[in-house]
């Protein structure tokens, strides 16, 4: 039988094109925004008329839409709802960004996740969870959001240039949205195998609950296996499952299992049947992951090698076949700006030099620094964050086998016209020039370094400016950069290990 909605103009603006899912919930489609040049979104119809019914109810999923649309603002790790409504059949609709990735319950089923991948994974799951327990303010005042279906299904895994593959997380707020009115304590919403036992017997909520479903769903991505199993699949089985049955025990499942006794004790702390026995916020949680990611980043699951995957763009040698368009003794002319003091700084700026325009990071250093690094091998990759404030961070590194890595980092704001200038620039020239001043000769460059960007990478940077263009800042600028500064740090030894690689194989 023909879908319906298949070539359907929803709101005079969405064709609809394909049906991608299905679920207790609604069905959801992939879409085209006409109005944005075909821009492809998601739009999910829930399981929900609201004809006939009182306009309380459309009031209270109009205010719920508008919540979930400012928290997947907020944090990078929650879908971004930018749009909502009620079609002609009093069907509520959302209108989502189109995530093109796999589903986290397809990851579990297909694939062995090793250690490192899995700490990453729950740890960006868990500062989308964060972010919606602290909640949204909206008129003054603070509204916190309980998931209360977390589960693989609802967690999509997308390729990212920036962090390799980044987590998000569906479908907030909608199990609330679909609880009638009146007494709760008969009614249940959720999944049975993870839900909490308070809210197997229809309590309200706090994000405890939420722990407890994270719980089931990492120790069901470490093991493919659940903690429970009920005697039935039916409320009254997993009732009971949740209620007295003990979680069963990693080495249980599979003895092979090369866990840290930390990360299990954290795990079954989250499955404790009393709320107050868990951990009481997501925080603890997230402190518990990261600790243990600087301690096995490098470790796997099981006794089997480790696949890394790279982040997308990432320039591993400096392309010598592009030609310079400025000499290098034309940019050993320009002098240390007044303005900046006389220290080990870097920044940006651009030169322009016989009418050519280009970006440049002016660095201070000691000149016996200098001398160990002009001869250096030469890398460069970008990171961008979109939410909750658009920043990018500008990656170069010096390397050389006697002196180690020389790590230059630099942040730039692109909702800030210098920032948007800069990354256009790059984006543009496909080079930049590194200036290298001495603190005792600060009125000449003592060295100027070449570094090409790769093609895929100012690819990149020219959507990163026109996404930055169009979003709202949700956060504080400085809160972006700390999350990139935590990538940074973990992006590290990876460069460090190709860099080290590529020296040792006489490649450079």
């Amino acid at each position: 039988m023909t879908d319906p909605n298949i070539d359907r103009l929803l709101a005079k603006r969405y064709l609809l094109r394909e049906l991608i899912g299905t679920g207790a919930m609604g069905k959801v489609y992939r879409a085209k925004d006409i109005l944005l040049g075909g821009v492809p979104v998601a739009v999910k119809f829930l399981s929900l008329s609201i004809h006939n019914q009182r306009i309380q109810l459309q009031e209270r999923f109009e205010r719920e839409a508008k919540t979930c649309a400012l928290l997947g603002q907020k944090s990078i790790h929650i879908v971004r709802v930018m749009d909502y409504g009620v079609d002609e059949n009093s069907t509520p609709f959302y209108v989502m960004e189109y995530l093109k990735g796999k589903s986290l319950s397809d990851v579990i089923r297909l694939e062995t996740l090793s250690l490192a991948r899995f700490l990453s994974l729950a740890r960006q799951i868990s500062l989308g969870l964060q972010c919606a327990h602290q909640g949204i303010s909206i008129n003054g005042k603070i509204f916190p959001i309980i998931h209360r279906d977390i589960k693989p299904s609802n967690v999509v895994i997308i390729p990212n240039s920036s962090f390799a593959e980044l987590a998000k997380i569906l479908d907030f707020g909608i199990a609330k949205l679909l609880q009638p009115d009146g007494d709760r304590t008969s009614y249940y919403m959720g999944t049975f195998a993870y839900s909490s036992p308070e809210q197997m017997e229809g309590n309200e909520l706090d994000n405890r609950s939420d722990i407890y479903s994270l719980g089931v769903m990492m120790f069901e991505m470490l093991t493919g296996k659940m903690p429970l199993h009920a005697s039935t699949d039916s409320f009254g089985g997993w009732y009971k499952a949740h209620h007295s049955a003990s979680p069963r025990s990693f080495d249980s499942v599979n003895s092979k299992l090369k866990i840290p006794s930390e990360l299990k004790n954290l795990v079954m702390s989250c499955l404790a049947k009393a709320p107050g026995d868990r951990p009481q916020s997501v925080s603890e949680i997230i402190q518990t992951l990261v600790s243990l990611e600087r301690q096995y980043s490098s470790l796997t699951l099981l006794e089997q090698p480790l696949n890394v995957t790279p982040a997308k763009g990432a320039i591993e040698l400096e392309n010598q076949s592009i030609k310079p368009v400025l000499s290098t003794e034309q940019c050993r002319q320009l002098s240390w700006p007044q303005n900046k003091p006389i220290a080990d700084i870097i920044f940006s700026d651009s030169i322009r030099i016989n009418n050519e325009l280009m970006a440049a990071l002016w660095l201070m250093l000691p000149q016996q620094e200098i001398h160990k690094r002009t001869d250096n091998r030469r890398y460069n990759q970008f990171l961008f964050l979109a939410s909750p404030h658009p920043i990018m961070l500008w990656i170069t590194v010096l390397y050389s086998y006697e002196h180690g890595p020389k790590w230059l980092p630099y942040y730039l704001d692109l909702k800030t016209s210098q920032g948007q200038e800069t990354t256009q620039l790059l984006a543009e020239k496909g080079y930049y020039r590194l200036l290298l001043f001495a603190r005792d000769s600060p009125d000449r460059a003592s060295a100027c370094l070449y570094l090409n960007i790769a093609s895929a990478q100012c690819q990149l940077l020219q959507q990163w400016i026109m996404l930055s263009q169009t979003l709202v800042s949700a956060g504080n600028p400085q809160f972006s950069k700390g999350l990139l500064k935590q990538e940074f740090e973990k992006l590290k030894p990876q460069i460090l290990t190709k860099l080290e690689a590529r020296y040792s194989k006489k490649i450079f």
